[in-house]
């Protein structure tokens, strides 16, 4: 299983499909299925039924899966989607860094 340029938390630009040019955060990363759960894009709409948590049950819009190949990492300083790549850092650990900008070599 390789390793994925996204992580929960990180705020992703959506390059293609419906919601092509949209931000958002990183809910939940789906590593075996190359998926990430992202915060207000390619949203769907579920029937549920009654529960404890909706006691109405019906209608409800939530996220789906997008795959990652459609994702890119959002740069904290500049706020534009960069490529990301990773390299062993002063620590010794694996760290990302942005690819191919101004702030090019930055950690992510």
């Amino acid at each position: 299983m390789s390793k994925l340029h996204i992580k929960k938390g990180d705020t992703v630009y959506v390059n293609a499909g419906d919601d092509k040019g949209k931000t958002g955060k990183v809910l939940r990363v789906l590593v075996e299925k190359n998926r990430a759960v992202v915060e207000g894009v390619n949203m769907i709409k579920k029937s549920t039924k009654p529960s404890a948590a909706h006691p109405q049950g019906g209608i409800i819009e939530m996220e789906a899966p997008i795959a990652i190949s459609n994702l890119n990492v959002v740069d904290p300083k500049t706020g534009k989607p960069v490529r990301i790549g990773r390299k062993i850092g002063a620590n010794g650990k694996l760290v990302r860094f942005t690819k191919g900008s101004k702030a090019s070599g930055e950690e992510v």
